[in-house]
């Protein structure tokens, strides 16, 4: 059994614009030379970058601009294969998600970025006192978890009461994060990470809660990038309620092709947000296959909105998967905004749309997608 994380701390990069660097981050990690490399992932502002680095004696240097303190992702890998220690380390990758601002930064570990000692950033002080406020990121507890997991014995992974317990402390852990995040926030109007984090602290819970907080927060860190995204999040339950009209939205197919959700107008209209790199969503594709096969020729359609940011990736994803239907993305990862309008907080999701442009359904998933487009169609 593996622990399955649904919450997307997406880092998705995106072109950004020529600029003048206004950060540099150098650091010195063991003695690695080639194929070592160190991979930085970050974005500020719904703006983001990948860059990669070869480690000559374990050092490197990131240069580049941000518009407002990064959200970054932070790979070593010794093989120099980013996804592999992400994705094919059985969660215990030697991965780091860290802030930093438009200053210059030095980090230092004898044998990995997870344990680095960074110095001179005054954004990553703040996060560090920031998360023992409120408790580890959800990455650390999904870490930590898989740790436990990989340190288990014969007899315990055999033990579904071991999972069961396991999964409880994860739970656990979240949701004392999510309700610290609040109580942070309340006490700490002016604060870049408890507005940053409250996108967070809205998964299971009300948003009128969230927004009674979020009205008291400064004037400045509710009109900036993130306060604005998270307003859009916590009325998009009113958007997109039973019976409201789907908030429409162009997106381009992968030959770079205009689609709108209007252009279904007469039709059943399945709205698919998914990504490549989404286990649960891929795992769904036969299921969508089988029912688009029954009943495309009644008048149902799915058009597929993808979170993804690598274009390659999507594409390949779409292939492996046989997926037949329009399938649209704008290529911006989690800052998609389809995604904000209709308040997605993780993938797989979806909404059902009516030949008349109304919202009839959302989030079915399996049996309960198939019983639904049965009583429709037939």
């Amino acid at each position: 059994m593996k622990l399955k994380l649904f919450i997307l701390a997406a880092f998705a990069p995106m072109a950004l614009a020529a600029q003048t660097p206004n950060f540099t981050i150098t650091g010195k990690i063991g003695n690695y030379n080639k194929p070592a490399k160190i991979y930085l992932d970050y974005g500020s502002d719904g703006n983001g970058k990948s860059d990669s680095c070869e480690l000559v004696n374990g050092t490197f240097k990131f240069t580049g601009s941000i518009t407002n303190i990064a959200s970054g992702r932070m790979t070593l890998s010794r093989e120099g294969i980013r996804d592999k220690e992400i994705y094919g380390a059985g969660g215990i990758g030697d991965v780091i998600y860290p802030s930093f601002g438009k200053e210059n930064i030095h980090i230092t570990s004898a044998d990995s970025l997870y344990n680095a000692k960074w110095t001179g950033s005054k954004a990553y002080d703040e996060s560090i006192a920031f998360i023992k406020a409120v408790g580890p990121p959800v990455m650390t507890i999904h870490h930590n978890a898989n740790i436990a997991l990989n340190r288990a014995t014969p007899e315990q992974k055999k033990d579904t009461l071991f999972f069961k317990a396991l999964d409880k402390k994860v739970n656990e852990m979240q949701a004392s994060r999510r309700t610290k995040i609040l109580e942070f926030a309340a006490k700490n109007p002016d604060s870049y990470f408890a507005m940053h984090s409250l996108a967070e602290a809205n998964y299971k819970t009300k948003p009128e809660v969230i927004l009674a907080v979020f009205n008291k927060m400064s004037e400045k860190l509710r009109l900036s990038y993130d306060g604005q995204s998270l307003y859009k999040m916590l009325n998009a339950d009113k958007v997109t309620a039973m019976g409201a009209a789907a908030p429409n939205f162009t997106q381009k197919d992968p030959n770079g092709k205009a689609i709108s959700l209007s252009d279904y107008k007469g039709k059943y209209v399945l709205v698919e947000f998914w990504a490549s790199w989404c286990a649960p969503c891929r795992a769904e594709s036969p299921n969508l296959l089988k029912q688009y096969a029954a009943f495309k020729d009644k008048g149902f359609e799915i058009l597929g909105v993808s979170v993804d940011s690598d274009k390659a990736k999507w594409l390949d994803a779409i292939k492996k998967d046989g997926l037949t239907w329009t399938q649209v993305s704008d290529l911006k990862g989690w800052e998609s905004e389809a995604r904000k309008v209709y308040g997605i907080s993780g993938v797989p999701a979806n909404f059902l749309i009516s030949p008349e442009g109304k919202i009839i359904g959302s989030h079915l998933m399996g049996e309960a997608l198939n019983k639904k487009l049965a009583e429709l169609m037939n």
